[in-house]
């Protein structure tokens, strides 16, 4: 199982070429997995005994986690898909990109991201792959399929 220590960038594989942007490996997918199941131990759902758990790539090639983390005042509650892009913004700076964004729940019950995750995944990569629970199944779909009319200035 992997076992991340930090929320510190996994070990970056080669800028991305021609190839290497389009559609994700297995081996891609199944590091966005696992990277997301150790997030769901890690969430803060105190409120809701919801926990999420998130893991995106970047156009770098790194692999960035979050989880959810609750408030008791609801309206204050971080997303586990924005706590993963703000941990790779962070790292990467405002130039990074979304190759894929990957979230799962603890109670295993079909979850796409919020709306307001849409727009924050819709920012750094409208056509980055997003994969989400559906019912029995992983699902995917680009970020601009989630959101058609996203916002942008």
């Amino acid at each position: 199982m992997l076992t991340l220590a930090s929320n510190a960038p996994s070990v970056p594989e080669p800028k991305p070429t021609a190839e290497r942007t389009g559609k994700l490996t297995d081996a891609e997918r199944e590091r966005l997995l696992q990277a997301a199941r150790v997030m769901l131990d890690r969430a803060y759902a105190p409120y809701s005994n919801f926990h999420v758990g998130a893991a995106v790539l970047t156009e770098g090639g790194a692999i960035y986690t979050g989880c959810n983390v609750e408030n008791a005042s609801y309206g204050l509650t971080i997303c586990a898909e924005r706590s993963a892009i703000s941990a790779a913004v962070a790292a990467e700076g405002a130039g990074m990109r979304l190759r894929a964004v990957l979230v799962l729940n603890g109670n295993n019950a079909p979850c796409s991201p919020c709306g307001a995750c849409r727009q924050v995944i819709y920012e750094f990569g409208p056509h980055a792959t997003v994969i989400y629970q559906g019912r029995g199944s992983l699902e995917e779909a680009t970020a601009t399929q989630l959101l058609p009319a996203g916002f942008t200035l």
